[in-house]
């Protein structure tokens, strides 16, 4: 019998590194493993150890047992983290990752020195903390020395994939959340504004080809192609094998929605972050603080199951207990509106539920709009993912919420299958997407649509403008 030939798809996330070893010809996971990562949240920020996720990379490489058999190789890491390196391609500090906010003020000053509408025409994305251009803008107001040293400028994804070929490249999908990436290249106005030298940043790699082959000294055997790689979310679209118009809501510590579209998004109010795909087209996206983690915080103050919500009653409960991002209310704080004497334990929780998933879905139909109202397509099933997916309370609030039918996708590790896919496109000259579609990612059950609550919608979009009122927030 013919051995399979497979290649390996990395996901580098914030916490952990995951190896999945895959069957180019079926997509069947041969092997998997797994690295954790540290991250310092001292002071107020959040930061890793480049160093430790190439350690992560080996070891997670090498448990899927095919390192040394591998046809092929790709990255999928988290987006947004600023890696700063010295001559000698060492790090000069620790890697700010996306979720350090500590850059707030310098993204509200790029904001307010261009225009939220220039942003949106120029880069397609309005910057918030998380993007790169703020993170370096921040280095360089408060750490100038560390700034002044360094001789390159990397993304997570961007800087593994160097260690593993030696190539100094990047690709569209993680570039374009930098801040400073163009369809046509790194915009001249913004890189001069932060104080970054464009010779310190990577070459842009077109999809499809490799970024280089791998060199003595990693998990792989020299000379095996590696694919350019993306951004997380990136991969994760690729990993389902998304067509454009296709809802993903994704039910994790924080909630995303997105898409794959054929236009450039270009969002003023900064609520669809205007991603490329890693192909050819885009990724609209929108991103809540508060989604798992805050709903099961409001179960455990009832003491109930995660699962055990009740129908019915008035209560309007918005669970932002780190304040939230989609809609725009960065002060806010839990907020329980319309108790009654009648109101249950299950139906508080339910309405948590319902506040954390009308925030996502509201966004949804702005990322949905990005390609025009009359492309979307009312009865497309939204695919969820996620940690919180499997979780009849969840499917059941999004199918009432949204009107909507909702597939499960049976694969797991979509980041790391959106590599995967990558590195198999080198090989049989696929695109990835196609890779994927032929691997059957995305199949799973199929939930019917639930009637649409339009009373509940109303109760909570009356309850956060009011909100937002208060706060003298924009609910955006």
């Amino acid at each position: 019998m013919a051995h399979p030939q497979v290649v390996i798809g990395v996901d580098s996330s914030t916490q952990s590194t995951k190896a999945l070893a895959v069957d180019t010809e079926t997509g069947e996971v041969l092997g998997e493993g797994r690295a954790p990562h540290l991250v310092d949240s001292r002071d107020g920020g959040r930061q890793s150890d480049p160093d430790q996720w190439w350690d992560a990379l080996n070891t997670a490489v090498a448990a899927t047992g095919w390192a040394d058999r591998a046809a092929a190789l790709a990255v999928g890491g988290q987006q947004h983290g600023l890696v700063t390196l010295d001559a000698a391609g060492r790090p000069v500090r620790p890697a700010l990752l996306w979720n350090d906010v500590r850059s707030a003020p310098q993204a509200a000053e790029l904001v307010r020195d261009f225009g939220a509408h220039w942003w949106a025409t120029e880069l397609g994305s309005v910057p918030g903390p998380s993007f790169t251009a703020a993170k370096w803008a921040w280095l360089r107001a408060t750490e100038p020395g560390n700034a002044d040293r360094t001789a390159a400028v990397r993304l997570p994804h961007d800087h593994l994939t160097e260690r593993l070929t030696g190539t100094a490249t990047t690709d569209r999908g993680d570039a374009s959340g930098t801040g400073w990436w163009t369809p046509d290249g790194y915009h001249a106005a913004v890189l001069d504004r932060i104080g970054l030298d464009p010779a310190l940043l990577p070459a842009v790699t077109p999809a499809g080809t490799a970024a280089g082959h791998a060199r003595p000294g990693g998990p792989l055997r020299p000379g095996t192609p590696v694919a350019t790689g993306t951004g997380d979310n990136m991969a994760a679209a690729l990993g389902l094998g998304l067509t454009p118009g296709t809802p993903v809501l994704s039910l994790g510590t924080s909630g995303t929605v997105y898409t794959v579209a054929r236009n450039r998004p270009a969002d003023p109010t900064g609520t669809v972050a205007g991603f490329a795909d890693a192909l050819d087209g885009w990724l609209p996206l929108a991103c809540t603080l508060n989604c798992t983690l805050a709903v099961d915080r409001i179960a455990t103050l009832l003491g109930r199951d995660r699962q055990a919500v009740e129908p019915g009653g008035s209560a309007v409960l918005l669970p932002y207990l780190d304040g939230e991002r989609t809609p725009a209310l960065p002060h806010a704080s839990g907020l329980l509106h319309g108790l009654r004497h009648d109101t249950t334990p299950g139906q508080l929780l339910q309405a948590a539920y319902d506040g954390a998933a009308y925030s996502l879905l509201a966004a949804l139909d702005d990322v949905l709009a990005v390609d025009g109202a009359e492309h979307a397509d009312p009865e497309q099933p939204i695919l969820l993912i996620g940690g919180g997916a499997q979780g009849p309370a969840w499917q059941d609030t999004v199918r009432r919420l949204s009107g909507r039918p909702v597939r499960l996708p049976a694969a797991r590790e979509l980041v790391a299958l959106g590599a995967a896919a990558q590195a198999a496109a080198l090989l049989t000259g696929e695109r990835a997407d196609a890779v994927a579609r032929r691997w059957g990612t995305a199949d799973g059950p199929l939930l019917p649509a639930l009637e649409r609550d339009d009373a509940a919608l109303e109760r909570i979009a009356t309850t956060i403008s009011q909100t937002a009122a208060l706060q003298g927030d924009g609910a955006h």
